[in-house]
């Protein structure tokens, strides 16, 4: 499936506590006020503008692949934002398809997203480790239990898929049943493929292309 990005609505679906899905381009008028920040009707191509000024960093930085770059996206930067942050997760909210039981943040970048997604569907979330823990609970995932949940994996940014499929393969072995994932930034880096390999559907809030093209016609 195709990144919502490439849908023609100018703003933002968005759900609410009543309103569980939205269709592109349609909205109520409704929004919903947490503290500070509020859910509600976001335009699609202002979003992408603030998510690249507040994540795009330039300078000189050695990856993790040992390449040096002159530019460098720091995902933390949109996620340390709150009202950022809600704007985010309440268009995220609309890539949540019906018959979902949960969201499943994967750590550590996927935790605040599912956070407020969960606060803008009303969906509970569970919170995925890297690796369970060995002492206490030694679960995997904290928060829920998933034997037999149908989940949407929440990530934040998306490059080859691989932590992605590590996850999707221990919550199976758990017992979880999964849907889609949904994601923030997809970097059209050979991500979507290899999920759509594991028969795990993503859902971009954008690719990378679209956030470079909102940011250059700013």
């Amino acid at each position: 499936m195709r990144s919502i990005g490439r849908r023609p609505a100018r703003c933002f679906p968005f759900r609410t506590v009543k309103v569980r899905w939205q269709k592109p381009g349609r909205s109520t008028g409704r929004f919903v006020s947490f503290g500070r920040c509020t859910f509600g009707r976001v335009d699609r191509t202002d979003l992408a503008r603030r998510i690249y000024t507040a994540a795009h960093l330039t300078g000189t930085f050695t990856l993790r692949s040992g390449v040096v770059s002159h530019e460098y996206f720091d995902k933390y930067r949109f996620e340390s934002d709150p009202q950022l942050l809600a704007d985010i997760a309440a268009s995220s909210a609309a890539l949540v398809p019906d018959g979902i039981d949960a969201l499943a943040g994967l750590e550590l970048g996927g935790v605040p997203l599912a956070t407020m997604i969960s606060q803008a569907t009303r969906l509970p979330a569970v919170y995925v480790r890297k690796q369970a823990k060995t002492y206490g609970t030694c679960r995997l995932a904290e928060g829920a239990e998933i034997d037999g949940r149908r989940l949407c994996i929440v990530e934040d940014v998306v490059t080859s898929g691989g932590a992605i499929l590590d996850a999707a393969s221990e919550l199976r072995a758990r017992g979880a049943r999964l849907g889609p994932v949904i994601c923030v930034i997809d970097r059209e880096s050979g991500g979507r493929e290899k999920l759509a390999a594991d028969d795990l559907e993503l859902f971009a809030l954008y690719t990378m292309s679209e956030l470079s093209a909102a940011a250059a016609g700013a």
